[in-house]
């Protein structure tokens, strides 16, 4: 009968999950973390930060890590935190009856792009309860554009973030959240006692470093391999998503609770601060099916959420309360499904299951060297998940202030930099970062932080293709339907040429969204000339404001007739006259790195001229 309920509960969870990121949101699907890093690297990806996205990963996710899919909220949090920033950053949403004026100021891609980063920064700051840790995450791993100003933003966001989940879980320790506990998110404070470490112990906390470095990168191989996979089953069809996640569900449930039955019972230990067993409420020591006064250590982990879970392994003084066979049955388990449970339709965040992976080993590797090192078990765990976060991530900064903000233990420090150091340095040897690898699986277009070598041997001519599209100052209506309809670029160069000017001569760059409107507003010329700043009496600033997600204009949509076809428009009053250009000559690298550490959307090629 208790298999039955767990059965059953984790499938119609798993189920729900799954259909609701089917058929409302699939850009809901998975971390966030990827989609949203290509986004402020210049991606617009399609609905990944709208509003119903928003919703979907909020309910899906709540679903998902419900369902015993080994699977983590910190991604999805970040998600949700930049899908709200978008929302303010786009005034609301018109489709829904959401909408804000006071905030229309906003309403351009460079202020969204930076509500979005602060958005991402409190996200992982509510997800661990870390706001500096949120703020370098944002700034080493999501971001390719930062200015000081962002900097005490996202630090201000941050903040906020800290003092209102602190005023929430003073709520639940005075027992006003029933059955939520005393208090939650993820709260990791469990290691604040002092240690001490000598030499000695250096050499296991390498070993950590180097074995984390090693399995982190074959964790991104297989998850890199399996979602490939995923993708080319989910292309099939709707029913194939769903029986994905239904299959892997089950899989879980029978895992999960045949598991527990391979560990022995073990006697309660008489120096216990809490009850033992555990029946009916979160707790170290689970009865399963073992007689009175006796617990299982194996269902101690495994029927418990990810956060006691991880709770239990990082404790301290609990150096007797698991076995050599649990802790490798429950590293190996999480490993494999951490890796298969990922690429299921549903939100589902990737930085708990590999904290609770690298926790599980590295508490291995503590008792295997327990006669040998000072250390005990539950900081062996605390660097374990160092590990495995640095060899499948590759942060450092940012990884190392989590860590230390979730343990409450400054004294760690030194040891959890050579982890991640020494891990990051052994799985870069292998392949990249798992978010990196996800995005390239998913054919974002994103730009590298190191530029390739090659790259040094090429201008930027040698990779430029035409034919180049361009507009002129005074550009005949028909033409620039033309160019609209027969290519997707979202900007073009405006030319002057004579008898406009004595030579050809580049005025600058015009966006598509500003053609449409003012192909909208039919602001025409019956003659090609220039009318200079008259013409801004016809629009106002919202009107050329950026557009929500749900409300981009197309140019199929503007019915224009012939004689309008043969009209003018001066482009020059709406033309971005100080483009940022380069001469054809240029390195290729040094244009890549142009384009993206000044966060640039367009970047034009200007022939070096011998007159």
């Amino acid at each position: 009968m208790a298999f039955l309920v767990f059965f059953l509960s984790n499938l119609v969870l798993t189920l729900f999950a799954a259909i609701i990121t089917t058929f409302i949101s699939p850009a809901a699907a998975g971390s966030g973390i990827p989609e949203v890093k290509a986004y402020l690297n210049g991606v617009d990806a399609p609905g990944i930060i709208s509003l119903r996205t928003l919703i979907v990963k909020i309910i899906g996710s709540i679903s998902a890590v419900s369902s015993s899919l080994l699977v983590g909220k910190a991604g999805p949090m970040m998600h949700i935190g930049a899908c709200i920033a978008s929302l303010l950053g786009q005034g609301g949403s018109r489709r829904y009856g959401l909408t804000w004026k006071w905030i229309r100021f906003f309403k351009n891609d460079r202020d969204r792009r930076d509500l979005v980063t602060c958005g991402s920064a409190a996200g992982i700051a509510a997800a661990f309860r870390a706001p500096v840790g949120g703020v370098l995450f944002a700034l080493e791993e999501m971001a390719s554009w930062w200015t000081s100003g962002l900097l005490w933003r996202a630090f201000f966001t941050t903040a906020v973030v800290a003092i209102i989940l602190r005023a929430l879980i003073d709520v639940c320790l005075s027992g006003k959240c029933g059955l939520f506990g005393k208090g939650g998110l993820i709260m990791f404070d469990v290691y604040s006692a002092n240690i001490s470490y000598h030499m000695a112990d250096v050499p296991p906390v390498l070993l950590l470093g180097v074995v984390g470095g090693i399995l982190g990168s074959l964790y991104n191989f297989l998850l890199d391999k399996v979602l490939r996979v995923y993708a080319i089953i989910n292309k099939k069809s709707v029913t194939y998503k769903i029986f994905i996640a239904c299959t892997i569900s089950i899989f879980t449930s029978c895992l999960l609770f045949g598991l527990p039955w391979l560990a022995s019972c073990q006697p309660c230990p008489l120096d216990s601060t809490e009850d033992c067993p555990t029946i009916g409420r979160s707790g170290n020591y689970k009865k399963f099916q073992c007689p009175p006064g006796h617990y299982n250590d194996l269902a101690s982990l495994i029927f418990n959420t990810n956060d006691d879970a991880i709770r239990n392994l990082f404790s301290k003084n609990t150096d007797a309360e698991f076995q050599h066979s649990t802790m490798l049955i429950f590293f190996v388990t999480c490993f494999i499904l951490s890796i298969i449970s990922y690429g299921v339709v549903a939100p589902a965040g990737l930085f708990v299951p590999v904290i609770v992976t690298g926790a599980s080993y590295g508490r291995f590797v503590g008792m295997l060297f327990s006669s040998h090192t000072n250390l005990n078990h539950g900081l062996f765990a605390v660097l374990g998940a160092a590990s495995f976060l640095g060899g499948s991530m590759r942060m450092t900064v940012s990884l190392c202030v989590i860590i230390l903000e979730l343990t409450n233990n400054l004294l760690l420090l030194p040891m959890i930099m050579i982890v991640l150091l020494v891990s990051k340095t052994v799985a870069d040897a292998f392949n990249g970062n798992i978010y990196d690898l996800i995005m390239k699986a998913k054919g974002f277009p994103y730009l590298e932080v190191h530029v390739e070598p090659y790259m040094r041997q090429l201008t930027v001519a040698d990779v430029v293709t035409g034919p180049l599209q361009v507009c002129h100052g005074n550009e005949k209506v028909g033409n620039i339907v033309h160019i609209l309809k027969t290519t997707n670029h979202q900007g073009f160069p405006v030319i002057d040429e004579p008898p406009h000017s004595e030579s050809p001569v580049l005025y600058g760059l015009i966006l598509r969204a500003h053609l449409i409107t003012l192909l909208k507003k039919r602001v025409f010329l019956r003659t090609p000339v220039r009318i200079g700043s008259d013409s801004f009496r016809h629009f106002s600033a919202d009107e050329f404001a950026k557009k929500g997600l749900g409300n981009v204009d197309k140019i199929e949509d503007i019915k224009l007739t012939e004689e309008e076809m043969e009209m003018f428009l001066d482009l020059h009053p709406f033309t971005n006259a100080s483009p940022y250009t380069v001469v054809e000559t240029m390195s290729l690298a040094k244009a890549s790195t142009l384009f993206r550490e000044v966060g640039l959307r367009h970047l034009l090629v200007i022939p070096k001229r011998t007159t």
